[in-house]
């Protein structure tokens, strides 16, 4: 009689009767049919290790990434990075932090006449969408002058 009178369907009637039966009234409002955990979610020690190489070191995210995979052996995106950042709120280095340098170390001998030539050679390559690629090939050659 009450799905005749309401024009409701009995398997809708019956599934918000176990709804109200089941939580109450509470049970009847909408909610959100978004799943709580997600099945590839980001292991909490990866989050742990991408804030902790952000906030010490001010490393952007592909960069981190590449420190990951080379001292971790952790394969993450650098999309996945950015959006962990930007969930914790850290997507933005502080303003007093200034841009971050690679220091190269200087090749010092006490050997007087010991010389380091380094040639550049510089490279074009073709990905698989024939799309150009540019790379340059540094080779340091060592050689003593008498």
């Amino acid at each position: 009689m009450t799905c005749r009178y309401y024009g409701l369907s009995r398997s809708t009637f019956y599934r918000w009767k176990t709804k109200y039966d089941k939580y109450g009234e509470s049970g009847l409002g909408n909610k959100s049919t978004a799943a709580k955990n997600h099945p590839r979610k980001v292991p909490a020690e990866i989050v742990a290790k991408i804030v902790h190489l952000r906030r010490k070191y001010h490393l952007g995210p592909i960069r981190i990434v590449w420190y990951l995979e080379r001292y971790h052996n952790l394969r993450v995106s650098d999309s996945t990075v950015y959006r962990t950042l930007r969930r914790l709120g850290l997507n933005r280095l502080p303003r007093n932090v200034g841009r971050r340098k690679i220091h190269a170390k200087r090749y010092q001998k006490q050997m007087p006449g010991h010389h380091i030539q380094v040639d550049v050679k510089f490279l074009k390559f073709l990905d698989k969408n024939r799309k150009s690629i540019k790379r340059y090939q540094y080779t340091a050659i060592r050689y003593f002058s008498t």
